[in-house]
């Protein structure tokens, strides 16, 4: 086994791996055949299982989320590509409206058993359509399971959980993550849906940040440790389940919160967090919750522009000296 594997190649590592395990495991979307998906995501799947199980599809997300959405009622574990993330909004009513409702208004006879994959995020400067991170907008959806991985290995882990939930998983792979590499996943590797990951363990404030804002809440932890700032670093995982009690546990001990997310403060999945937190741990707190967001305008193209809007280790640094002195 390879000493790294990247974060590109996991995805379609731990793809292989659950259609191996699973026939009724299929994939569609644009390009995902041999071309191997238009971010190398899908690379050797069609090589390997055929074009039976391996669709490439038209160009029309309502196409490929419509069709994935009859497969999984009738007995198929369809794991859906939409290419960019922006472009969930042109199969909504699937997405919102008919795949969360479906076990609810059948009273359980029929589950929905899909996958939808998706680019997510932004940092590489493709504009205001192609760079937006929308888990905030699935996360308003009752009846959506939301998967974000940081790493190779929970791509790997999270993928085999989310194909294998009988409830439908809007799975979010970052655009700027693909290219990093971490240690390989273990043969059978499986992390439970809504089980987050203490990264890095300090005892004077708790950072908690999801996909590619780990990266940043890490760079800003090695920062602050210089200054003799401990964080604590929480890597969420998933948006639902919503892992609140590792959150809380960590502040029991540093007394300090806060959230670093790419989706735009109003709206964002930290205000929710931050509620429960005011709600269920508010003894727990000697400060003010601060959250550390993505600035409410659409995504400049210009890199320079881009970097004003996404948070970054130095936006958080500033954020919990400010913190660490109230």
């Amino acid at each position: 086994m390879a000493d790294v594997i990247s974060y590109r190649e996991a995805v379609a590592e731990g793809i292989a791996r659950e259609m191996r395990r699973d026939t009724a495991v299929v994939c569609l979307g644009e390009d995902i055949g041999a071309a191997g998906g238009v971010f190398k995501t899908t690379a050797g799947l069609f090589d390997e299982f055929g074009p039976d199980r391996v669709w490439d599809t038209p160009i029309s997300e309502q196409a490929i989320v419509g069709a994935a959405m009859g497969a999984a009622m009738t007995g198929m574990r369809p794991v859906a590509e939409i290419m960019f993330s922006d472009f969930l909004a042109c199969c909504w009513d699937y997405l919102a409206n008919e795949i969360p409702k479906v076990r609810y208004m059948t009273g359980g006879q029929v589950t929905v058993p899909l996958v939808v994959r998706t680019a997510n995020g932004g940092g590489l400067g493709f504009g205001a359509q192609h760079s937006q991170a929308t888990e905030n907008w699935a996360f308003t959806v009752p009846g959506l399971k939301i998967a974000a991985p940081a790493t190779p290995a929970d791509v790997i882990g999270m993928m085999a959980a989310a194909i294998r939930s009988d409830d439908p998983v809007v799975f979010f792979e970052h655009k700027g993550l693909l290219a990093t590499k971490g240690p390989p996943a273990p043969p059978d590797h499986l992390v439970e849906l809504g089980r987050a990951a203490l990264v890095r363990a300090g005892g004077d404030v708790t950072l908690v940040a999801l996909a590619s804002m780990v990266p940043v809440a890490l760079a800003a932890a090695e920062e602050l440790a210089r200054e003799g700032i401990e964080a604590d670093v929480i890597d969420l995982r998933c948006l639902v389940p919503l892992d609140a009690a590792t959150v809380l546990a960590s502040l029991a001990r540093t007394s300090r919160l806060v959230t670093v997310e790419e989706n735009p403060y109003q709206g964002g999945w930290g205000g929710t967090l931050v509620s429960i937190v005011a709600d269920e741990g508010f003894g727990l707190l000697d400060a003010p919750v601060r959250r550390v967001a993505g600035e409410c305008v659409p995504l400049p193209f210009a890199d320079a522009l881009e970097e004003q809007v996404i948070p970054t280790a130095e936006k958080v640094v500033a954020t919990v000296r400010r913190l660490a002195a109230y």
